[in-house]
């Protein structure tokens, strides 16, 4: 007999049958359940392959793979945390305690007028203290990009 898909338990016992299986009915929790998942097939499982393989390539966001694979955003999303989370983490050196990283090239190339790639930066780099460092990139007032160019 299978275990209760709620709560673990081995206290089940027959009620029925739906959809041609077996329907079970747990006497601890009362929850009705049939053995398997029927939502899931080999054509299913390529697609999940397939749609994490093209988000680890990191070309592709959730909606462009939606519509590469037919499935919703929401089922994209839900696929790449799902198997996200059943890699393991990789171990951080015991002297670093924290890193962050932030891109701007998403904002620096887009068509915003106010800022892009043929703006002048200001790029300042520094260690704060000992083991931490900080790079920051800023865009200076308009009116003083316009005073260096001349």
């Amino acid at each position: 007999m299978p275990k209760c898909k709620n709560c673990q338990s081995q206290h089940i016992v027959k009620s029925g049958r739906a959809n041609k299986k077996q329907r079970y009915h747990c006497k601890d929790c009362g929850y009705h359940f049939t053995e398997g998942d029927g939502r899931t097939n080999d054509r299913i499982a390529a697609k999940k392959a397939l749609c994490v393989i093209l988000y680890l390539l990191g070309k592709a966001s959730f909606r462009t793979l939606a519509k590469i694979i037919n499935i919703s955003p929401s089922l994209a999303y839900r696929w790449i945390v799902e198997s996200g989370a059943k890699v393991p983490g990789e171990e951080v050196s015991g002297d670093i305690r924290q890193m962050e990283f932030d891109d701007i090239c998403h904002f620096i190339n887009s068509k915003n007028a106010g800022f892009g790639s043929s703006r002048l930066l200001t790029v300042a780099n520094g260690e704060l203290w000992p083991g931490c460092s900080a790079v920051v990139i800023v865009q200076p007032p308009g009116d003083v990009a316009r005073k260096l160019s001349i």
